[in-house]
Order: C-alpha cells, then sequence, then structure tokens
C-alpha cells in the first residue's frame, strides 16, 4: 500500500500538469492568473515561487498544486519550463511543457522519473464552465522511465508512459489512447511467507509487460467508448475491459465540477464529501449504460494455479481441473438463475479443459438508463442478467 500511494502521488502530479497545466503565457503573473482560473473549476490550485520569461519560454520555479480530494495540501511538483508559447486573443499555446526528474522518498519508498512532457497544451483567456474550453486539453504526455526503490532494491519500473488525445476539427469528438510500456514489478520481497509460496509456485517472482487503452469521447450526446483498457503480462495473461456509457455531457461534467468545488470550499471537510458523494450518486443516474465487456486471454498461469491448488489437495493440476467441474453444478445452484448458470458452467468447464480465454460481456438490446438498471437489481437480480444481456464464453 504505501508503495501504490507514493507512485501514485508521482503519477497524479504528472497527471495534473497533463490536464491541468494548460498554459502560463509570456507574461508568467498572468499565465499564473489564467490557469488558477482554469485549474479553479476542477477544485485545484496552482503555485509558483516565481515566474520568467526566457526568450519564447517561460520558465516557473517552484510549482505546487492542490488536487481537489487532498484537503488543500500542496503537492510540490518542481521547476516547469513551458517551451514555443505563442499567445492570440483567445488564449495561449504551448508546444511542450517540460518538468524537471522527480526524485522523492515517501514511506520508505524512493520514486525516481525522468523526462516528463506534454505537448500541445493550450489555456483560453475566459474559461466558461460548461464548455469544451472548461477541459484542459492537451495533444500528448510522455515520460521516460519511473523506478520506486525499497530498501535498496527496485520493486517496480517502467519505460515509458505515452498518452495522445486526438480532437475533430470542429472538437465534436475526442479520440485518446495510451500505453505504459516495459513494466517491471519484482514480487520477490513480500512479507507474507504463504504469499511467497504462492509467487513461486505461480512464478510471478518477475512480472513484465505493459498497459494499453483505446477509446472515444463524443461531445453531443456524451457517449464514451473505452474500446480498450488491457493488462498484458508475460506467462499470465492479458485482460481488457470495454465499457460504453452515454450521457457524459458537457452539462454533466460541470455538475462535477460544481460538486467538486462545493466540497473543497465546504469549512467542514466531513460534511463536504458526505455531500459531494451524495452528489456524485445523484449524477451517476443520469448516465446510460451501453454495454460492457471483460476478457482475459491466458498466458501461462491458469494451468500454474491448477498445480498450485491441486499441489494443497494432494493431486495434480489435471485432477484439480476435474474436481472444479465437478463442484460446479452445486457452486452455482445458489444463483437460481439455470440460464446464466448453464452458460458459466459450460464455459469454465471449456476453459478448464484447454485455457484459451474467458469472456464475460453485458450488451443490452438498446441503451439503459442507470435508474432503471439499478431498480432492476433490487428488484429482481436474474431479470436484470435478462435485461443486460449476460453472456459466458470460453475460447472463442
Amino acid at each position: 500500500m504505501k508503495l501504490a500511494r507514493s507512485i501514485g502521488v508521482v503519477l497524479a502530479s504528472s497527471t495534473f500538469l497533463c490536464f491541468a497545466s494548460s498554459a502560463f503565457a509570456l507574461d508568467g503573473n498572468d499565465v499564473l492568473a489564467k490557469i488558477n482560473a482554469l485549474y479553479a473549476l476542477q477544485g485545484g490550485k496552482v503555485e509558483a515561487a516565481s515566474a520568467t520569461v526566457e526568450g519564447t519560454n517561460v520558465k516557473l520555479s517552484g510549482v505546487s498544486v492542490s488536487v481537489a480530494g487532498a484537503d488543500g495540501k500542496a503537492f510540490p511538483i518542481g521547476d516547469v519550463m513551458l517551451e514555443n508559447v505563442e499567445e492570440d486573443e483567445d488564449g495561449y499555446s504551448i508546444e511542450k511543457v517540460a518538468f524537471a526528474d522527480v526524485n522523492t522518498t515517501q514511506d520508505g519508498v524512493t520514486i525516481e522519473a525522468k523526462d516528463i512532457a506534454i505537448g500541445g497544451v493550450y489555456i483560453p483567456n475566459e474559461p466558461t464552465p460548461g464548455t469544451i474550453d472548461s477541459m484542459m486539453l492537451y495533444e500528448n504526455f510522455t515520460t521516460g522511465p519511473i523506478t520506486a526503490t525499497a530498501q535498496g532494491k527496485q520493486v517496480f519500473a517502467l519505460d515509458t508512459i505515452e498518452a495522445n488525445l486526438n480532437a475533430a476539427e470542429d472538437q465534436s469528438k475526442f479520440d485518446f489512447d495510451a500505453t505504459v510500456s516495459g513494466m517491471k514489478i519484482d514480487l520477490t520481497t513480500a512479507p507474507d511467507p504463504k504469499a511467497q509460496e504462492a509467487i513461486a509456485a505461480l512464478g510471478l517472482q518477475q512480472l513484465n509487460g505493459e498497459v494499453t487503452m483505446k477509446g472515444a469521447w463524443t461531445v453531443a450526446d456524451g457517449k464514451f467508448d473505452l474500446t480498450e483498457y488491457a493488462f498484458d503480462f508475460e506467462n499470465v495473461g492479458r485482460l481488457d475491459i470495454n465499457v460504453s456509457l452515454s450521457g457524459y455531457t458537457l452539462e454533466f461534467i460541470k455538475s462535477m465540477q460544481d460538486a467538486i468545488k462545493a466540497a473543497e470550499t465546504n469549512p467542514d471537510k466531513a460534511a463536504g464529501q458526505q455531500a459531494l458523494g451524495m452528489s456524485m450518486m445523484g449524477l451517476m443516474q443520469q448516465l446510460v449504460y451501453n454495454g460492457a465487456k471483460i476478457r482475459f486471454d491466458d498466458a501461462g498461469i491458469t494451468a500454474k494455479a491448477l498445480d498450485f491448488a491441486g499441489k494443497q489437495q494432494g493431486v495434480d493440476g489435471p485432477q484439480m481441473a476435474t474436481s472444479l467441474k465437478a463442484m460446479m453444478p452445486m457452486m452455482l445452484g445458489a444463483m437460481n438463475m439455470p440460464d446464466l448458470q448453464k452458460q458459466i458452467e459450460t464455459a469454465v468447464n471449456a476453459y478448464l479443459d484447454d485455457p484459451k480465454s474467458l469472456t464475460v460481456s453485458a450488451t443490452p438490446d438498446q441503451p439503459l438508463p442507470a435508474p432503471q438498471i439499478m431498480g432492476a437489481a433490487m428488484g429482481d437480480p436474474a431479470n436484470l442478467v435478462k435485461t443486460l444481456n449476460v453472456k459466458v464464453t470460453a475460447n472463442d
């Protein structure tokens, strides 16, 4: 957990300026005022010890960022260089925002990150809530190597992060993609001996892989399609999540921004967070569900897991698979959903016989408003499964 928090702080800091650090024009103080006018819509604040102009560049020294939900705590970013800043009558464009390398230690974990940069950022003179101008746009975000070291041992590393945001000429649609490549995770430092036994049996001492993401957002109807969100690790497998929602409109975003600002400015932080939670629950009911799918493609982990589980029972992997297949009807009986139970049993049996892939999809015949789904879930879960058109398949 300490490692996750430490990495999260660094990535959150980088990501902040990926979305929020849109520009500080040739008048550094004016730029800072405008970035804050824009970032305030998200409930945050940017501060800098100084802002100096160097030709077409602007250097911000001693930058710190306050983000929504952090109780006003400021996170130090270091120096930020805005390269090739241009001003027009509507705002400022920046060719590149380059950040100082990160080297920080928290909770005994040292995080290092290099070559953090954002390309093609833009900040308007007058960001208007409920419009595209309020959304802090950029074209790309990249980093070099990022590492985490604990007790003198590197426990996490990645080679690069690259994210791209491509807008239609009329800004009616945005396509996005991101890749985290060269990920390396060392699990040999897990303190629990039983966990170490399982890690060794599954061959998970060193994990290598990447994370990829692709999707699109249409402004008019707020349709958000996450067409790929995949975690792919060598000798383990690939887990891919797809989701499609509508209703994520500019009006919806403005309502979220307003709710976040209200929570941040509430002197009673507990009451503010409670009110924010209630607001978010209400906003979620404005969304429309189009469909979702989760797919796992095996790369060897299933056979190892069966061998490990079987060893605990005094049997080998194939025998363990046979036992699981025999227990499946009893395990699924409590669901009281015969059609779905049959699908699951058939898919799991096929997968255990020949582990290739498992897929769970829920794609209704027509989009469903969130309140309708919530009502069906509380009233008759079996009917909800039919309404969502849930399918479970294997090796397809």
